[in-house]
């Protein structure tokens, strides 16, 4: 994938896409969204990346991610083609509080969300859930696995966030393209099995 990104062709969308869909990559702060649309992108993906100051050292809680030195303030976005007719789009929203105003309009049209969660953080996932219910968008759980000290499984994962039998919970590495791309496949099934 990263060797077509610098070429003319990869930049802009075929003549030949007539449907293109809308998906969500959410989660709290720090939890690996950027990182995530990263490696699925077929084009360098948008960022909204800015360095973190002092400023937001009494709002932003590094706990789970001491290293963390920037953050998204609006959004990411990534493409990636499907099929000659088919463009999926990922929006990344930022996961800090203080963004939340931009929800609403990323949300709308979406499909469905793929939720990124950090099993060493779930409590910080609940507002996320809490916004991805109220704009009534289908999602499935991935657990972002870059810290394979902090592994739990399924059944903790389900009652911990007190999700429904049929809410998918998948595992992966936000860093890894197969991986990143497992994720997308169980949020798309799950969006088809809603749909029929």
């Amino acid at each position: 994938m990263d060797s077509n990104r610098s070429t003319a062709e990869t930049i802009y969308v075929s003549d030949a896409v007539t449907t293109t869909a809308k998906i969500l990559v959410v989660g709290h702060f720090a939890v690996g969204k950027t990182t995530y649309i990263g490696s699925l992108s077929e084009i360098a993906p948008l960022r909204t990346e800015e360095k973190m100051t002092q400023a937001s050292a009494q709002v932003d809680d590094l706990k789970g991610a001491p290293d963390k030195v920037t953050t998204t303030v609006a959004l990411d976005f990534g493409r990636l083609t499907l099929s000659e007719e088919l463009v999926l789009y990922l929006f990344g929203t930022p996961g800090q509080q203080r963004f939340m105003q931009l929800w609403e309009d990323m949300a709308r049209g979406a499909l469905g969300a793929l939720l990124l969660v950090d099993p060493s953080r779930l409590a910080e996932t609940f507002p996320v859930i809490d916004l991805v219910e109220k704009y009534g968008l289908e999602y499935a759980i991935a657990v972002n696995t870059f810290d394979p000290a902090a592994e739990f499984d399924e059944d903790e994962i389900r009652e911990a966030l007190d999700l429904l039998p049929d809410t998918p919970v998948v595992y992966c590495d936000a860093r890894d393209p197969k991986s990143s791309a497992r994720a997308l496949i169980a949020l798309v099934q799950h969006l088809l099995t809603r749909a029929a």
